[in-house]
């Protein structure tokens, strides 16, 4: 029996990589694992249990107890904190607002990405493979994974796509309100994680003109490529 697939894919916010990560899951009938949620799940469980999230300790101390449980189907990616589907709760505008305050905490980082190497250990087991999305999974938590993809897209596209997605279109007006919370997230995430720069070995995706199905061609591609040992399509 083959080894499971393991795939990486990093990006900044708004570049797709959530949508296309459990399309490509569905597409090779593997696992998947976002692993921005276990950063959202510990911000929530600290605003419920009254942990400052400044006190840098505490909130390392809540990661590592986190009674979180993320679903690997990728028609299902649920997220439960506690026996609650927080799945909904987890991207409130109320949560990005301050999730930065956990993802930039390095305690955080070293607990959390420990548990994303086991469970992408066992959900490869189970599934036959996984694909892994976030922002340092092609370098730090996954750097040997069979095929690591960097997605970009332009600054304009990000935010014309992250508006559509919670306000349901991209005039001036919604496009103004996303602004902060992906220009900045990113500004933040950036001090502690490289998600915009490929590393060497990774491929770069710039999804900026292109549709949804368009790039989970793209990445299909690459993974084929890699599978086959041929060279890069594009």
């Amino acid at each position: 029996m083959s080894r499971p697939l393991v795939i990486a894919i990093d990006g900044p916010s708004g570049s797709g990589k959530s949508s296309v990560s459990k399309a490509i899951a569905r597409h090779f009938g593997i696992g998947y694992l976002d692993t921005g949620a276990m950063y959202r799940a510990v911000t929530v469980w600290c605003q419920r249990q009254g942990i400052d999230l400044g006190d840098q300790a505490a909130v390392a101390a809540a990661a590592d107890d986190l009674p979180l449980a993320l679903g690997a189907d990728p028609n299902d990616a649920s997220v439960e904190l506690d026996g609650e589907d927080v799945s909904e709760v987890i991207r409130s505008s109320a949560v990005s607002a301050v999730v930065s305050a956990v993802a930039t905490n390095l305690d955080v980082r070293a607990i959390l990405q420990g548990q994303q190497r086991a469970l992408i250990e066992a959900i490869g087991e189970d599934w036959g493979g996984v694909v892994a999305e976030g922002r340092d999974i092609t370098t730090v938590v996954a750097p040997d994974a069979d095929v690591r993809v960097l997605l970009t897209a332009s600054e304009a596209a990000r935010l014309a796509r992250r508006s559509t997605e919670l306000h349901g279109r991209a005039d001036d007006d919604t496009v103004a309100a996303t602004h902060d919370e992906i220009v900045r997230r990113d500004r933040d995430d950036a001090t502690v994680s490289e998600f915009q720069v490929a590393a060497d070995g990774v491929v770069t995706l710039d999804t900026s003109a292109l549709s949804f199905a368009q790039s989970v061609a793209a990445v299909i591609a690459v993974v084929e490529a890699r599978q086959h040992n041929v060279e890069d399509p594009r």
